[in-house]
């Protein structure tokens, strides 16, 4: 890992410099791995106790493709059965598959692993040690927060990603901070005026809001940043650090003029991809990904 990198990671994983975190200690959402498989979490620093989305874990366990259906039909076997572990059951706000945030079904880790124990699945075990792991983890990072700066390249090198894509990836990370960050100094709301908004920008430069980004990429639950090429990564910066630069120089009050702002923005990066396709003779926003690219790359030529 180069000087740079880290040094980069460094100064975003920060405690103060990370989305979701101030002085009050929020609540802050992550995205962790179990066997390549994402699992939404919240992590509640004032109690130090994990929160994890009961569906995604239900989807690990059982590879079912309608975990929803699944957990209804599971609570409802629960309630009849007499068992208290359904009354237990809390909701968070978690970012969906479609970009915007919902309110979820999550338990904390005790709870997730009494609701184990009624899911037949082959990967029951490695999950417990996988949620013992977990909790530990983060006991070490606060004792020693550069290890935070480790797993998080760690889970990006085992994605496929190169230390090139990462460095860009981490830049982007940066990029969006300073926007959410304007969007709260203008009043704006995390949740749906946040989605909002970012759907207006990537809408604008790109020709696709997230929803259809996500599906030409052939997405569900999976980051759209971490499936972008180089290129679409670095428009994407273009349009949110344009938007940034354009809200602080214009001062919108409103909403709606937060959403002009948004468009502005994302125009910028418009102008400068439809100059590069022209250039190139080449869509920007392809279904291709980073890893396929990477992959692609690194194959021998015959």
């Amino acid at each position: 890992m180069t000087k740079e990198i880290r040094l980069r990671i460094l100064e975003i994983f920060r405690p103060e410099n990370r989305t979701g975190t101030n002085k009050t200690m929020e609540k802050k959402s992550e995205i962790k791995l179990f066997e390549q498989r994402k699992v939404r979490t919240v992590w509640d620093p004032e109690i130090e106790v994990w929160y994890i989305s009961i569906t995604d874990v239900i989807e690990v366990l059982t590879g079912t493709d309608r975990p929803r259906k699944y957990w209804n039909d599971l609570k409802t076997k629960l309630k009849r059965d007499g068992s208290e572990l359904s009354e237990k059951i809390g909701q968070l706000k978690m970012e969906s598959s479609d970009g915007k945030f919902y309110k979820t079904d999550v338990a904390d880790t005790e709870q997730i692993f009494r609701l184990i124990q009624s899911i037949p699945s082959p990967k029951a075990e490695p999950f417990k040690l996988w949620l013992a792991q977990l909790g530990k983890e983060r006991l070490d990072e606060m004792q020693d927060p550069e290890l935070t700066i480790d797993r998080a390249l760690e889970q990006y090198l085992k994605l496929g990603y190169s230390e090139n894509w990462i460095n860009q990836r981490l830049k982007s990370i940066e990029i969006r901070k300073e926007l959410t960050d304007e969007w709260k100094r203008r009043g704006m709301k995390e949740g749906i005026q946040f989605a909002t908004l970012t759907d207006i920008i990537t809408k604008t430069w790109s020709g696709k809001n997230t929803k259809e980004y996500k599906t030409l990429k052939g997405l569900k639950k999976e980051n759209l940043r971490d499936n972008m090429t180089n290129t679409e990564l670095i428009l994407n910066m273009l349009a949110e650090a344009s938007t940034k630069d354009i809200s602080q120089a214009t001062g919108p009050k409103t909403f709606d003029e937060n959403k002009t702002v948004a468009e502005q923005g994302g125009n910028v990066a418009k102008v400068a991809r439809l100059e590069l396709e022209q250039k190139t003779g080449k869509n920007v926003v392809t279904e291709l990904s980073a890893k396929a690219g990477l992959k692609k790359i690194a194959a021998p030529k015959r």
